[in-house]
């Protein structure tokens, strides 16, 4: 005699069907700008001129090849390595620290400790232009680290820029995770004489990849395709991020949709590789934060 599992026995209600199909329409909404950038990359200029963007044929590959020399992404994606991976690492190193404090003591300023770090994310980044740009022309560098000699125009200039915008939300995060951990833990570590960084790092942190690879996915992510701040504080167009090299598939008086595809989807492709290689670390990040907080 077999039993029904309790997916067999749902119904087809029309709330369901109507939740369903607007799961689709939404779905394919998201896909289709990716889709059409994809298909578009894939076709010459010279055939959708002729026959417009609404048609089939035309393939060709140089698009790539013409995007990859004319943008130089050999160097700008270099760029970015050297921008994204400090940021990330040092983000998610000062992050666990203030949201390890928050989590582990009990004081006056807890909670308006985390309020600080998690208002930041709530202040337009556009509205600290003027300020933050004039600091960034007045802050030396010793040579070595600038070749402006001074925090504009330099690779450390954007990777503080991005670690101060990103540590909100990682310590909101990864504070609300610690505080699930529990508290036997740090009981039986300080009866083995553990000191507060050994509770840190050889506690807490292990315990806490999960969250940390979930975070180290989405930010990834976010600083990778930064624009705004590269454009703005940076003058030098070798030092710009890879993303910010799109401009130079620009014309002046003329644009080669075709060819500014091709760009967009070689710049995608990392964050694609990155969410793919840590996609059941993200998703397990997230559901374990969802089902202890």
């Amino acid at each position: 005699m077999s039993v029904d599992t309790p997916a067999r026995r749902r119904r087809l209600t029309p709330p369901r069907i109507l939740l369903h199909g607007f799961l689709i329409v939404v779905s394919l909404a998201w896909l289709f700008p990716i889709a059409w950038a994809v298909l578009t990359s894939l076709r010459s200029y010279d055939y959708t001129a002729t026959n417009g963007y609404v048609s089939f044929g035309g393939w060709t590959f140089d698009n790539y090849v013409t995007a990859w020399r004319t943008a130089e992404f050999g160097q700008h994606f270099l760029n970015s390595v050297y921008i994204t991976v400090p940021a990330v690492l040092l983000t998610l190193f000062l992050a666990s620290c203030v949201a390890f404090v928050i989590a582990r003591f009990s004081w006056k300023l807890n909670l308006v400790l985390l309020g600080v770090f998690t208002a930041a994310n709530l202040l337009p980044q556009q509205a600290l232009l003027i300020p933050l740009f004039r600091l960034f022309t007045e802050v030396p560098l010793p040579e070595f680290m600038s070749d402006s000699e001074l925090l504009y125009d330099s690779y450390w200039g954007l990777i503080l820029i991005n670690v101060a915008f990103q540590c909100g939300f990682c310590v909101f995060v990864l504070s609300n995770y610690m505080k699930a951990l529990p508290r036997d833990l740090y009981e039986a570590a300080m009866v083995d004489g553990a000191s507060i960084w050994r509770q840190y790092w050889q506690v807490t942190m292990p315990l806490c990849r999960p969250a940390l690879a979930a975070l180290a996915t989405l930010e990834v992510t976010w600083i990778y395709n930064e624009f705004f701040w590269a454009t703005v504080l940076m003058r030098t167009g070798d030092k710009f991020p890879v993303t910010s090299s799109l401009n130079n598939l620009r014309g002046e008086f003329f644009t080669d949709n075709n060819l500014v595809s091709a760009g967009s989807v070689l710049v995608a492709i990392p964050t694609l590789v990155i969410f793919f290689m840590l996609q059941r670390h993200f998703v397990r990040g997230l559901t374990l934060g969802a089902s202890k907080g």
